[in-house]
Order: C-alpha cells, then structure tokens, then sequence
C-alpha cells in the first residue's frame, strides 16, 4: 500500500484529509461536545492545530502507525468527522477510533464509516483484530461497536483523567474470524 485509500461507502466516502478539510476539522472537532466524548481531541481547539495534525497522516500511514481518514457525505462533499485505524503490525492488531461532527449524529454515519474501514482492515491490511475503547460517558460509541459485533471485553475503572476528572474505558474486540462467519 503505497498511498492512502479512499473507500467508497453507500452514503459516504472514506478519504485521505487535505489541508483544505482544516476549517471542517476545527469547527466540528473543536465543539465541546465532541472533545467531552473523545480521549484526545482538545478544547479548546486551536488555531493551527487541524493543519499540524492532517500533515501527520501520511507519514503516519507509510511508517506503519496509523490509517487516518477524512468520513465524507459523498454526494454533498462535506465533512462528517474522522476515522483511524491505529496499527501494531507486531501482534497483527488495530484500534478503532473515531468522531463525528456533533450535527451529524444520529444518522448511522459512524457505523457506516466504522464498517468501512473495519473490512479495509481485514481484507487489505491483513489485521488479525480490531479492538476499540470509549470513555464510559460516551455509550453511544459502544452502540458503534457492538453494531459492528465487537464483543465487550471490559471496563478499566478510572483509567483516564479527561478534564480534571477519572474516568473509565470500556473496551471491545473483534476477531477476523469472527467478522468472517458474521459475513456468512
């Protein structure tokens, strides 16, 4: 793989971000909403910021760390969030992670786009299994998960600090071999 993909969808595409997605990325990602749901996204979310990330994705991709993409409405061509597969070549494992634009929820947008890449991670990457974590606050991401059949693996009580207050992580997995006979 020698380039980022892009992954077609039924509603939306699944594409590498360019610099000009960054004022997309900071209006959705810099809403308290999304940064209160997700681990790392800050808030608030500074000028600057969208472009130094989007200029990691390829390097990040060619060095084996991460798949990084843009979840786009393909007809209308706006942003709708971000999807990443975090990868660990070693053990044949990748991360799930992802957010939408506070607007765009609600419309089976992120099941969608997780969906898409969990298949491009099987069948392309190789991956032997795709695991993801959400804070304990956020169940609509466990809702994700579980559409995907990712089986509920365990919660890691007070594992995160996010905004001054402990939180919990609750983790699910999915085999390849799983996904396979759920296809079937």
């Amino acid at each position: 793989m020698n380039s980022l993909p892009t992954i077609l969808l039924e509603r939306l595409t699944l594409r590498p971000f360019s610099l000009e997605d960054a004022p997309a990325v900071q209006a959705l990602a810099g809403d308290q909403y999304v940064a209160a749901t997700t681990l790392y996204i800050p808030h608030p979310y500074e000028d600057g910021i969208a472009e130094e990330w989007i200029r990691t994705h390829t390097a990040n991709f060619h060095e084996g760390r991460v798949l990084e993409l843009a979840i786009v409405h393909t007809e209308e061509q706006y942003l709708v969030g971000a999807i990443s597969i975090a990868l660990n070549k070693n053990f044949d494992h990748g991360e799930l992670g992802y957010w939408i634009g506070q607007k765009y929820k609600g419309q089976g947008y992120c099941t969608e786009a997780a969906r898409g890449i969990v298949t491009y991670a099987f069948e392309e990457m190789d991956l032997n299994r795709i695991f993801g974590r959400h804070l304990a606050n956020n169940p609509a991401s466990g809702k994700v998960m579980q559409k995907l059949g990712m089986q509920y693996e365990g919660r890691l009580r007070q594992h995160v600090k996010k905004w001054g207050k402990y939180e919990d992580l609750l983790h699910y997995g999915l085999l390849k071999n799983e996904y396979y006979s759920e296809k079937n």
